[in-house]
């Protein structure tokens, strides 16, 4: 070859430089993403190793501090990774007994009816390269407008212009005392001006409705069913709350989610409607899960999580135990809940509210609690402007036969274990505890 052939024309040269670009930012992208995963899993295994020990077989469980310093407080308030919750959607188990790991980091959560910024990204077209490019350079904007928002969100006060009764002073009260002494206990223990998980993550729980302009973040065995029933009625999907079945509220796929809308239309919402939270004595709402979920047939938690406990759990457990994972005993389940190593992931109906509200991030505007529902519900329900014949629903969803759960059923139950494993369920739901001035148990 002659050494005038040898020389590259100057295409040759810019594909050449283009293609090397191109190949280099792919790799600082997935260098990027994997040292950020590393990073996520360090963390994760030293809070795991601060916290609760695994399961062993002997002793496993060792008593943690009654006092938890300012910087922990603010360790758990701000511990935003999003992990999977597995759901009681019996469509969804065999993709769910897939998820008990950390979702990766950098990789935002994208639902089938996302919108705004999502759909552009999945309609660009073009050559894979440029494809990718574009695509990473989207997802960086949404990531930008993120960070751009004001966190903690504004807590604005209750438009009462609607309520006309004065029976409910004393409701109105409490209200207030609650939602000063959160906004009180976030502003000390917060600390943060960002949250940082995936937004989508965070709103994923909240129900919309938007003729009433209502917010409603859903926490399980804190009369969340009935709340479902209501805004089906407000939104104009049902006539009266007692007429709705249990399979239509929670596998209707009625109800719209926070996250389905695009980033306008989520921080519009958050920041315009009334954001409202349910909240119930954290011991008496576990409790009341393991009641509901363990101590009557369920096709669902039967399989995929007793079986599991069972196994983990029971020494020279018996064949037709294993293999149906009924007869889970609470002692058993306080084990799984307690291990930092659980066999099978952590479940809505048992999660602190914490991580499934975000309450020091969203501020909530009402603040509800289990032990007075019917006021407090109703006393909302005046508040954006519901029909004066709508009532918040007392019937008990399912098991009506069954005493519900109430200090002296909890009680019962705690009876079974000891000093250390009661301690370390109270420790566990220690950021609960605080943030809604609930009082500390008898341990």
């Amino acid at each position: 070859m002659q050494p005038s052939e040898m020389v590259m024309n100057p295409k040759q040269v810019f594909l050449s430089v283009l293609i090397f670009g191109v190949a280099g930012l792919l790799l600082f992208m997935y260098l990027q993403v994997w040292i950020e995963e590393q990073h996520a899993g360090r963390v994760e295994k030293k809070r795991e190793q601060k916290a609760t020990p695994g399961w062993e077989p002997v002793n496993y469980l060792q008593p943690a501090s009654r006092i938890m310093t300012r910087e922990k407080i603010q360790e758990q308030i701000t511990d935003q990774n999003p992990k999977f919750h597995i759901t009681e959607d019996p469509k969804e188990e065999k993709e769910n007994l897939q998820l008990n790991s950390e979702r990766p980091p950098g990789v935002l959560r994208q639902t089938s009816h996302s919108q705004g910024e999502y759909q552009a990204l999945g309609k660009i077209t073009g050559p894979p390269t440029i494809k990718l490019i574009e695509r990473h350079q989207g997802t960086r904007t949404v990531f930008k407008k993120f960070r751009e928002m004001k966190w903690p969100l504004d807590i604005h006060p209750l438009n009462k212009s609607l309520v006309k009764d004065n029976k409910w002073k004393e409701t109105d009260v409490a209200q207030e005392t609650r939602r000063s002494f959160l906004q009180e206990f976030c502003k000390k223990y917060g600390g943060v001006s960002r949250p940082q998980s995936h937004l989508f993550h965070m709103v994923s729980r909240i129900y919309v409705e938007d003729k009433h302009k209502i917010l409603y973040c859903e926490v399980p065995k804190a009369g969340c069913s009935n709340w479902k029933r209501i805004l089906m009625v407000l939104s104009g999907l049902a006539s009266s709350a007692y007429n709705i079945s249990h399979d239509a509220v929670h596998y209707g796929k009625h109800l719209k989610k926070l996250d389905s809308f695009d980033l306008k239309g989520i921080y519009t919402r958050l920041n315009t409607y009334t954001k409202a939270v349910f909240v119930r004595d954290p011991m008496e709402r576990l409790v009341s899960a393991f009641r509901d979920k363990f101590e009557h047939p369920n096709s669902y938690y039967h399989p995929v999580f007793g079986k599991a406990i069972i196994k983990k759990y029971r020494p020279n457990a018996c064949e037709e135990a294993l293999n149906n994972g009924s007869g889970v005993k609470f002692k058993e389940f306080v084990h799984y809940l307690l291990d930092s190593h659980r066999p099978v992931g952590m479940d809505i109906h048992w999660e602190k509210v914490s991580k499934l509200c975000y309450p020091c991030l969203i501020n909530y505007d009402f603040v509800g609690k289990f032990e007075t529902l019917e006021e407090d519900a109703n006393y909302f329900l005046q508040l954006v402007g519901a029909p004066k014949e709508l009532k918040f629903p007392n019937f008990k969803d399912r098991h009506s036969s069954d005493e519900r759960t109430n200090a002296q059923v909890v009680r019962q139950y705690l009876k079974d274990l000891t000093r250390t494993e009661r301690q370390l369920i109270y420790d566990f739901y220690y950021l609960d505890y605080l943030m809604f001035n609930y009082t500390t148990p008898f341990l």
